[in-house]
């Protein structure tokens, strides 16, 4: 193997000193046009890249994020992920993805990400709770955490997330306005379904319009089987005259399950016989054998923001964005 190319090298190759060459290659570091000149053109000559590993021990900065996701089952994970890798990338950032499931839990992805000395934490699509925290496994050396697409439930870590009290509301006006008045709500798991905050705003509109009776029940995760399954088993249960007229559910998985367990077993037509709404506008929503309305989050801005907060840019604080309504043939 072709020897790696040193600072060194390229510092008597330019006719500078190694510091020259370290401030060549660190964003920001006071050098001279001339100089840096110089360095660039020893590197290419040489084919010289830095050492960033050396570079952290100096900076004290790995330049790595820890991104902890748990429900891989939601496809809506993916586009966020490619949006979040892409603009860390842009800014000289690596993401580090770490699975939190029954196996890793948060507190042993905390130490994982402590012991690789990640300049900071996204909270991706996680149940993270403020007793975890105070774990004595962690000490006190914790890297900046911030939550991305959910509320933050814990004091001191902000979040970056879509509008959800504008979002149900626009929602619930839409619904109200086609002249549905029995509605129901699909939530996900429980635990990760609190910090949406999605199905408190959904009761509250609609009681607003004078509807108290909102049928709430719970799939057991944010999959498609959850969510055909969580139907399934409310429609035995429930007499035709008694079913809702529209059903939201917490998120794109569980309405695409959805529609197609009532389309399916029980033969019965969207948005005539039951309508359904999901939230995230998923790919697959705007296809013909969908045409779900849906609520797409800013996802475009969303990471901007919170990729600004990691750059320091932008002051550490809860943000919270407006999405947009898309309505389809599901109302």
């Amino acid at each position: 193997m072709r020897k790696r190319a040193t600072a060194r090298e390229v510092a008597d190759a330019a006719g500078v000193s190694k510091w020259t060459v370290i401030r060549a290659f660190t964003p920001g570091a006071s050098i001279a046009e001339e100089s840096k000149r110089k360095v660039l053109e020893a590197a290419a000559a040489l084919n010289y890249t830095p050492n960033l590993l050396a570079r952290s021990l100096a900076t004290n900065s790995t330049r790595q994020v820890a991104v902890f996701v748990d429900d891989f089952a939601n496809p809506q994970k993916l586009p966020f992920l490619e949006t979040l890798t892409e603009r860390l990338q842009a800014e000289g950032l690596v993401a580090v993805l770490i699975n939190i499931n029954t196996h890793f839990d948060h507190v042993h992805a905390l130490l994982h990400a402590d012991q690789r000395q990640v300049d900071a934490v996204i909270l991706f699509g996680t149940a993270f709770r403020s007793e975890t925290l105070s774990d004595l496994q962690l000490g006190r050396g914790t890297p900046p955490m911030f939550v991305l697409a959910r509320d933050s439930q814990i004091e001191g870590v902000p979040a970056v997330t879509c509008d959800a009290e504008l979002a149900l509301r626009e929602i619930v006006d839409h619904l109200f306005e086609r002249g549905y008045r029995r509605p129901g709500f699909m939530t996900g798991a429980t635990v990760l379904s609190t910090a949406l905050k999605r199905r408190q705003h959904f009761v509250d509109f609609w009681k607003e319009k004078g509807v108290d009776g909102v049928s709430v029940f719970s799939a057991e995760k944010y999959s498609a089987e959850a969510g055909a399954e969580a139907v399934r088993s409310y429609l035995k249960q429930t007499d035709p005259a008694d079913r809702v007229d529209v059903l939201m559910c917490e998120n794109d998985i569980l309405a695409l399950g959805a529609m197609d367990e009532i389309r399916g077993r029980f033969g019965l037509l969207v948005p005539e016989d039951m309508a359904v709404v999901g939230f995230d506008n998923y790919e697959l929503c705007g296809s013909s054998a969908y045409s779900l309305t849906t609520y797409e989050q800013p996802r475009q801005e969303m990471v901007h923001v919170i990729v600004g907060m990691i750059m320091g840019r932008l002051e550490p604080e809860t943000v919270t964005l407006p999405g947009t309504l898309v309505v389809r043939n599901s109302t």
